[in-house]
C-alpha cells in the first residue's frame, strides 16, 4: 500500500541522527520554541517532498551549480555550527530555562531553517529519493506515498521535539550537556567533512 510504504521509506531515512535532529532534540531539551521548530523540520520536508513528486528532483540532479553551492554552503554551516557546540562542550553549564535567558524565536527558526536547507543530503533524501520512489507508484499512488512520507516526518519531529523533555532529570546536570554538545559537535563535523570530501 503506497501510504504505508511512503511513512515507513520517510522514516527509515528521518531517523538517522544527524545535524536537523540533534538541533530538535537540544530545543527539545531546552523546552525553548519547540512547536515551531517542529513545525519549520514538518512543512518543510512537506514541501521538499510535494516538490520531489512534482518533477523537481530531476531538475535539482542536472544543475551541478545548485549542487555546489548547496555542499559548500551547508558545510560551512554545519562547521559553524559544530565549532558553536564544541565552545559548549568546552564551558558547559547548566542548560535549565530558569538559568539562561531563552533565545529568540526567529533566531531560532532561522537556525532550523539553515539546518533543514543548507543540508544537501536533505534535498537527497527528499526531493529525489522519495520523490522518485513515489512517482514508480504511478499517477494514482504516487501523491498517497507523498501523504504516508509527510505523516512519517510530522510524527518523527513531534515525538523528538516533546518528548525530548521526558529526559530532563538526566540533563539537570552540565555533564549530561557537555556530552550531548560533544556529540553534536562530532556529529556536525562529520557531516561536514563528508560533504566536501571527495
Amino acid at each position: 500500500m503506497p501510504l504505508l510504504a511512503g511513512f515507513a521509506t520517510s522514516l527509515s531515512l528521518i531517523v538517522a541522527i544527524g545535524a536537523q535532529n540533534a538541533f530538535v532534540l537540544r530545543q527539545g531539551l531546552r523546552r525553548e520554541h519547540v512547536l515551531p521548530v517542529v513545525l519549520t523540520c514538518a512543512l518543510s520536508d512537506a514541501l521538499l517532498i510535494s516538490g520531489g513528486i512534482a518533477g523537481l528532483g530531476a531538475l535539482l540532479t542536472s544543475s551541478p551549480l545548485a549542487l555546489n553551492i548547496a555542499k559548500y554552503g551547508g558545510a560551512a554551516f554545519l562547521f559553524g555550527y559544530a565549532v558553536i557546540a564544541a565552545r559548549r562542550a568546552i564551558n558547559p553549564g547548566l542548560m535549565s530555562p530558569a538559568d539562561h535567558a531563552p533565545a529568540a524565536l526567529r533566531s531560532v527558526v532561522l537556525t532550523c531553517l539553515g539546518f533543514t536547507y543548507l543540508n544537501p543530503h536533505v534535498y537527497l533524501d527528499t526531493v529525489v529519493l522519495l520523490g522518485a520512489l513515489a512517482n514508480q507508484r504511478g499517477s494514482d499512488g504516487r501523491w498517497l506515498y507523498g501523504v504516508g512520507a509527510v505523516a512519517a516526518s510530522f510524527g518523527w519531529f513531534f515525538a523528538l521535539g516533546f518528548l525530548a523533555r521526558k529526559l530532563g532529570p538526566v540533563f539537570a546536570r552540565p555533564r549530561a550537556w557537555q556530552f550531548l554538545d560533544a556529540g553534536i559537535a562530532l556529529v556536525m563535523t562529520t557531516l561536514a567533512a563528508w560533504m566536501v570530501l571527495p
